[in-house]
């Protein structure tokens, strides 16, 4: 896998457990940050996903 995917992924991922601790800890107050931070991570996965199937020029 390229640097780049990776490095995509794991941001999705980061974004993804942000999304669900905000969902989650209802002393935080703030659900509605659990949608943005979810779809976010969707973002970084559908870039990581194009990015992976690029085949870049040799």
């Amino acid at each position: 896998m390229k640097q780049e995917t990776l490095l995509l992924i794991g941001v999705a991922i980061v974004w993804f457990v942000l999304a669900a601790v905000y969902a989650f800890a209802p002393s935080l107050g703030m659900p509605g940050y659990a949608r943005v931070w979810g779809a976010g991570a969707v973002v970084f996965l559908i870039l990581a996903a194009v990015l992976g199937t690029i085949k870049r020029p040799t």
